[in-house]
């Protein structure tokens, strides 16, 4: 089944609001609506909780590719109570060159974030099938819905009017292998 740009949004708008600033109830009037307070906020906090009760899941894929690359996790966040939309790692194809792989706990979507160099193409399609097989049904987000900037949401690490489909699934850390 094709992954459509409405359906994407749908899923964003399910976890960030449309309009509303990502500031701390310190910073404004008590009867001002911030993220904290919605609905949305909610629904990413059982998301990540989610995550982290099957994390298990994840560290088993990771380490089966950990044994054949140089693999960072980057999801260890998870365990320590920190909100995050995905699990995500990074593996190192060169000294100076790393793609990353995120597989989202908003919806049944994964990406892989290439770097754009010749060595790219072996592993990014290893790491595609761990996903498949670990996550049955998750299907990856193609880079011309992924990349899409989503005007209206504000997140951690990205302004209002920055944060593309990508990031609001995947969290900032997708920007991390960005040259």
């Amino acid at each position: 089944m094709m992954i459509t740009r409405s359906e994407l949004l749908d899923v964003v708008y399910r976890f960030y609001p449309r309009g509303v600033h990502k500031i701390t109830r310190i910073h404004v009037p008590p009867d001002e609506l911030v993220y904290e307070d919605t609905e949305e906020r909610r629904r990413l906090v059982e998301a990540a909780n989610r995550g982290q009760a099957e994390y298990p899941r994840w560290k088993v894929m990771i380490d089966r590719l950990g044994e054949r690359c140089s693999l960072q996790n980057e999801s260890l966040s998870l365990l320590a109570g920190w909100v995050e939309p995905a699990y995500s790692a990074r593996i190192w194809l060169t000294d100076d060159a790393a793609l990353s792989f995120h597989v989202s706990l908003l919806g049944p979507y994964y990406g892989i974030h290439l770097p754009g160099i010749p060595e790219e193409e072996p592993v990014a399609r290893e790491i595609a099938g761990e996903i498949e097989a670990t996550y049955p049904g998750y299907q990856p987000i193609p880079p011309e819905l992924g990349n899409e900037v989503v005007p209206d949401v504000d997140m951690d690490g990205v302004s209002m009017g920055e944060a593309t489909i990508y990031v609001c699934l995947f969290s900032v850390v997708w920007t991390w292998v960005d040259p």
